[in-house]
């Protein structure tokens, strides 16, 4: 077991009816003005939009809003996002949404407060030295970011898509409630197990020392993901399902799953060139193309981990004679789960041709500048094997 460090100050309110308490929970923490960020019209529609204001309204808050943040953010729109905040004088910044709404409103968080290019910071060239605190009231369960240290934004004009931690990024608090996940389309929804599996797995996926009850912790996440996963696109308001699916999420990401080892999250920088160079990609779609791939590449150097998690996870046989085989049913069991939920398995149903491989490998090497560790440490030649299975 490797020495860890766990970090997770963020509040949580779970439950039925939890947003309509936010203008309450925000007076508690003592801010009066607000900036509201949020996705496209959904909120508008299912009526959160109108409740949030009203509970804010009916605390003494003010706020301003930027609305419209699309899948895959980009950077010019957090920009946007950082001059009306500062314009406003917010003391918070409250996200409603996803995991793309909680990420620009990071970046936004931390520009509010340092100047410059925030995309320095997403290029690890400086880090951040203050931030206005966040406040979250999630809407899919997915990416985690409700509780986690990462923001993930595009910047489109590069074509890039990048990601960077702080302990700035973690929410002050995050307002749960399954409920506002039943409205979800199906592609939506599915794209969020995908995620919720992969940030798990991919602390999962290592060869690093064993550490029992933090393999236990991941095993019971992805259990409970894949039982409660099929529930919900069965049934949309099965609550327990939504439920189950939401806290998944958040824990997958809250960094309790990768306790105890290193870890790299290789399949999602692979899948950050495929959607930051083609954002018609939502990125749990591109996961459930890029990590069966991604694991097969790699499986005669983790077959022992592959094989504990086809047995542990998906109920395999060990074949011990043939190992394997073993973790190859497990891979292959893994991606069937993902289309029997409406997921892609080929980057070519998004339209991506051969052509684009070249490239795709060049930026995720951030043009000659880093390989990616993990099982095998990947370079260019690599990476663009693992996009050619992909095709």
């Amino acid at each position: 077991m490797k020495n860890f460090e766990f970090y997770a100050p963020t509040r949580v309110i779970f439950g039925r009816g939890t947003h309509e308490q936010v203008g309450k929970i925000i007076r508690e923490y003592g801010f009066s003005r607000v900036f509201l960020h949020y996705g496209g019209g959904s909120i508008k529609k299912t009526g959160l939009y109108d409740a949030v204001v009203s509970s804010l309204t009916e605390n003494g808050i003010a706020y301003t809003e930027l609305g419209g943040v699309q899948a895959n953010p980009t950077l010019s729109f957090a920009k946007k996002g950082i001059e009306l905040c500062r314009a406003f004088g917010a003391e918070l910044v409250l996200a409603v949404g996803g995991g793309s709404a909680i990420d620009s409103a990071k970046i936004i968080a931390v520009g509010a407060k340092n100047e410059g290019d925030p995309w320095r910071f997403s290029m690890k060239e400086d880090v951040p030295k203050a931030a206005l605190p966040i406040a979250t009231i999630l809407t899919l369960a997915a990416t985690g970011s409700e509780m986690s240290a990462s923001a993930v934004i595009t910047n489109e004009e590069l074509g890039l898509k990048r990601g960077y931690n702080s302990p700035f990024h973690r929410p002050l608090f995050s307002i749960l409630n399954p409920e506002l996940t039943f409205t979800l389309p199906p592609y939506q929804t599915a794209c969020g197990i995908v995620d919720i599996m992969m940030h798990t797995l991919e602390r999962y996926m290592t060869q690093s020392s064993e550490f029992e009850l933090t393999d236990r912790v991941a095993e019971s996440v992805l259990k409970t993901v894949i039982a409660a996963g099929a529930a919900a696109m069965k049934d949309p308001s099965d609550y327990d399902a939504r439920a189950n699916l939401m806290w998944a999420g958040s824990l997958s990401h809250n960094d309790l799953t990768g306790c105890g080892r290193d870890f790299f999250m290789a399949s999602h920088q692979l899948e950050h060139e495929v959607s930051g160079m083609f954002p018609q990609v939502a990125h749990g779609a591109g996961l459930a193309v890029i990590f069966p791939a991604w694991a097969r590449y790699v499986l005669p150097h983790n077959v022992a981990r592959t094989a504990q998690y086809a047995v542990r996870v998906w109920n395999c046989e060990m074949n011990f004679d043939h190992p394997e085989k073993t973790a190859l049913e497990g891979i292959e069991r893994t991606a069937a789960f993902f289309t029997s939920i409406g997921m892609p398995s080929r980057l070519s149903e998004f339209g991506i041709t051969a052509d684009a491989i070249p490239l795709m490998a060049e930026k995720c090497t951030n043009f000659g500048k880093r390989t990616l560790p993990g099982v095998v440490t990947l370079d260019k030649p690599e990476i663009e094997d693992i996009f050619r299975l992909c095709l």
